[in-house]
């Protein structure tokens, strides 16, 4: 699950079915004989393998999607009555915040820090809020980058440039960012409903 959007995001898979850590007591201090594990103990060994598999492959979706603005996964372990640790959760930490001066150069962040909250097979709700929270920033960063673009094309006018083409011009741009506020509203109401 990730935690917001901000400079430092952090995508982490939440630890489903507590009830599968092994209390202090039953730990084995090193590897246990897995012939001389219960039937019980066997089946928790077996939930801890499918648990790791998991969590490993969540963490990597992630890490993958993000690119270069994602670190590598960090995990937390348990140890089972084999004595073998499993990763239980993790946590990728993934660079959301804007670019500086480069509306065009966050909006690219953002997708793929959109598609890194949204990689892994089965997102958490979590995840799917940051994906909405860094759609919302996205559509601020296509505001910003339409009023440059406005701003250009006010200076372009008085040398030569065509009204008709700066009216398609805005016309483009109110139309991509409606469409983009339409995503995110669905998004979030997808979000919400989950």
């Amino acid at each position: 699950m990730i935690s917001g959007v901000s400079s430092s995001v952090a995508v982490v898979q939440s630890v489903a079915g507590a009830h599968n850590r092994s209390s202090s007591a039953q730990e084995a201090p090193g590897r246990a004989d897995p012939t001389h594990l219960s039937e019980e103990q066997q089946q928790q060994v077996a939930r801890l393998k499918e648990r790791d598999r998991e969590v490993r492959a969540h963490e990597q979706a992630h890490s993958r999607a993000g690119g270069p603005y994602a670190g590598a996964p960090s995990y937390e372990f348990e140890r089972g009555p084999d004595g073998h640790m499993y990763a239980v959760s993790g946590e990728v930490q993934i660079d959301s915040a804007p670019i500086d001066g480069d509306p065009e150069a966050t909006i690219a962040k953002l997708e793929t820090v959109i598609r890194a909250a949204l990689s892994p097979q089965d997102p958490s709700a979590q995840d799917s809020r940051v994906a909405a929270q860094a759609r919302a920033a996205k559509a601020e960063a296509q505001a910003e980058l339409q009023k440059q673009n406005r701003e250009e094309a006010s200076d372009t006018a008085g040398d030569g440039k065509f009204a008709g083409e700066i009216a398609h011009g805005r016309a483009a741009e109110a139309y991509e960012s409606t469409e983009s506020l339409i995503s995110l509203v669905t998004e979030s109401a997808l979000s919400v409903a989950a």
